[in-house]
């Protein structure tokens, strides 16, 4: 009996062939994609705008000397040794060091100053309240070179910290206004109850906002501090005014315009250095951009 059943037992395990696709079917799927072509071509052409001049400093950086001169698109030879001379340049390693002092301490210090302001606007009801809030709004209306004169009056001449770049990183121990509005909008979102619930449990405003706030508003804080790490990476202004008389105190934004400055023939190390500059920025980015695109959405639903 078991002898019978074998070839049906084979012929139960092969499993069946499937079926060619049809003109039709081929003919659907076909208008299938070029329909979703033609709905995300503006999708398209955005990315492309945005990724080919990077790709095209990418493969530049891999060049040879006398390559990168030339109207060639891609490497003859992968030159990643031009990553190295860029990296044994002379300054190159302090202006690393001092970006990632001003950015990551700038940041700190400016998320731990604009919680408590942005908490306190969202949640706290007191007089002058709204007036408080148009004057951080001003606040953030107002251009930077505006002051920069009796700023740098007072850094340069009072505080004696001209050549260094502290006058950039002790305001931001003050908040900051774009920081405090963009976190205040998120902090409204939050329930009321949720605050209330804590305080009926014994807690106070600053085991409050320590225990309930700041876990519910990670998103925000998040994307508040990667704003600030990039305006502080990317920043060339500030570092123009109060660090250029010492290259000691340079960062990679002004650096890199003497690195271009010394090396105006050498588009291939012009390229790697470039790429060096803008990899973190990417790569924090890369990794955050979940809580960045989530704090930035939600902020502002509530008013």
């Amino acid at each position: 009996m078991t002898h019978l059943l074998d070839p049906v037992r084979k012929a139960a395990a092969v499993p069946p062939e499937r079926p060619a696709p049809t003109a039709a079917a081929r003919t659907a799927r076909r208008k299938a994609l070029l329909h979703w072509i033609a709905v995300h071509s503006l999708g398209i052409a955005a990315a492309l705008f945005f990724v080919l001049p990077f790709v095209f400093v990418v493969l530049t950086s891999l060049m040879s000397d006398q390559q990168a001169l030339t109207r060639d698109l891609t490497p003859n030879t992968w030159e990643w040794g031009n990553y190295e001379r860029v990296f044994n340049t002379p300054g190159f390693l302090t202006w690393w060091r001092n970006t990632l002092l001003y950015a990551g301490l700038g940041t700190v210090l400016t998320v731990v100053s604009s919680i408590p302001v942005a908490y306190a606007l969202a949640k706290f009801r007191f007089r002058g309240r709204k007036l408080s809030l148009m004057l951080v709004i001003s606040m953030m209306m107002l251009p930077p070179q505006v002051v920069i004169i009796p700023m740098y009056l007072f850094w340069a001449k009072q505080m004696d910290l001209s050549g260094t770049l502290w006058p950039l990183i002790i305001p931001m121990a003050f908040g900051d206004a774009f920081s405090i509005f963009l976190l205040r909008q998120f902090l409204l979102t939050i329930p009321n109850e949720y605050l209330d619930a804590a305080k009926v449990d014994g807690c106070g405003e600053f085991r409050t906002l320590m225990k309930v706030v700041l876990p519910m508003a990670r998103p925000g804080i998040a994307a508040i501090a990667l704003f600030q790490f990039f305006a502080a990476w990317n920043d060339y202004f500030g570092p123009q005014i109060y660090a250029s008389e010492n290259p000691a105190a340079w960062t990679l934004s002004y650096g890199l315009e003497s690195f271009k400055g010394a090396h105006h023939t050498d588009w291939n190390l012009t390229m790697a250095a470039t790429v060096l500059v803008m990899a973190p920025v990417i790569a924090v980015f890369f990794f955050a951009q979940k809580a960045f695109v989530e704090g930035v959405t939600l902020t502002g639903v509530k008013g």
